[in-house]
């Protein structure tokens, strides 16, 4: 079974390879209106980059006013602040404002080419937003996820109620941006079993449109980037606890004998405490693989509600 398994997800990774490579200048021509849901910190940074970089209007859809508004606020500081420093021009800016348009309703969907779900790593909450964009959607429109952990199949699935159905479950596709999207220019994309090539192709294209570059994955727990940094981060909360090092020499060492700008600690408060145990939770129950155990440290850090940098205490105070 198990080298079955493996089979599979070598032939899935070879097919994303292939197509991958291949010519994208029409799949991204194709992407004329995107729709974001969520205008939390990743769904803000999606939509105002996709209306900067790829020039396209964005529906930023979220259950929350004030939510809106606080990201459409965010948003201008940050256009403001590029014009400041000669990023851009007043005209761009203006610009790229007009291309966002703010809503409760996510019937508001119903006419956008590519859709981009950003809301937290809650497996029913992500289904439930699936089904309906598959209602909502027209036929041809890609559904695209932002989970940082939570497998592809199983968010393709929730489309439908009829498994040989594939004409929503093949427009499937994860395009998981890294956080500050306006900063970072990686993009994972990773297919689940039903998603089809052109639906690769097409969220390629558009990630790199948007000025991204793309990097493919296999659906495994965690892909690839959260695979390898949530491990390394939990690993760091560990040495805190038992003892090991203090919070200030596990990020120097970190910092100044690897290079990296940040320890794992401060990136931990960055990522926010609460998104590193979600994820580790997934890893952990996804693969049976104890190297996986969330760190206690971390899990009563989060039960006290020390989120990180978006609560104002973490391992760090802010």
């Amino acid at each position: 079974m198990a080298s079955s398994i493996g089979r599979i997800r070598a032939l899935q990774l070879g097919r994303q390879i292939r197509h991958f490579s291949s010519s994208s200048a029409r799949y991204a021509a194709e992407v004329k209106s995107l729709g974001v849901l969520g205008a939390g910190q990743m769904g803000l940074g999606i939509a105002l980059v996709a209306a900067q970089k790829a020039g396209v209007p964005v529906t930023l859809v979220d259950s929350s006013q004030s939510s809106l508004d606080k990201g459409i606020s965010f948003a201008e500081k940050l256009l403001s602040k590029d014009v400041s420093k000669a990023r851009i021009t007043q005209e761009q800016a203006d610009a790229a404002r007009a291309l966002l348009s703010p809503t409760t309703a996510i019937e508001d969907l119903s006419s956008v080419d590519f859709v981009i779900e950003a809301v937290p790593e809650i497996p029913q909450l992500k289904f439930d937003i699936f089904s309906k964009l598959a209602e909502i959607c027209p036929k041809h429109t890609i559904l695209a996820t932002n989970t940082s952990s939570i497998s592809i199949t199983k968010i393709a699935a929730a489309t439908t109620k009829d498994p040989r159905d594939t004409s929503a479950s093949s427009r499937v596709v994860s395009t998981h941006f890294m956080n500050p999207v306006p900063v970072q220019k990686g993009v994972e994309i990773i297919s689940g079993l039903q998603t089809s090539a052109e639906t690769v192709d097409t969220a390629v294209a558009f990630c790199k449109a948007m000025g991204k570059i793309p990097s493919v994955s296999a659906d495994s727990p965690g892909f690839l980037a959260n695979r390898i940094l949530m491990p390394y981060i939990n690993e760091a909360v560990i040495c805190l606890e038992t003892g090991v090092g203090d919070r200030d020499s596990i990020d120097a060492i970190m910092k100044n004998g690897t290079n990296v700008p940040m320890g794992p600690l401060q990136l931990a408060d960055f990522i926010g405490l609460d998104t590193c145990l979600a994820i580790m939770k997934v890893l952990h129950q996804e693969t049976g693989d104890s190297k996986y155990r969330p760190s206690v440290l971390l899990a009563k850090m989060v039960d006290a509600g020390w989120l990180g940098k978006k609560s104002g205490k973490g391992f760090y105070e802010y």
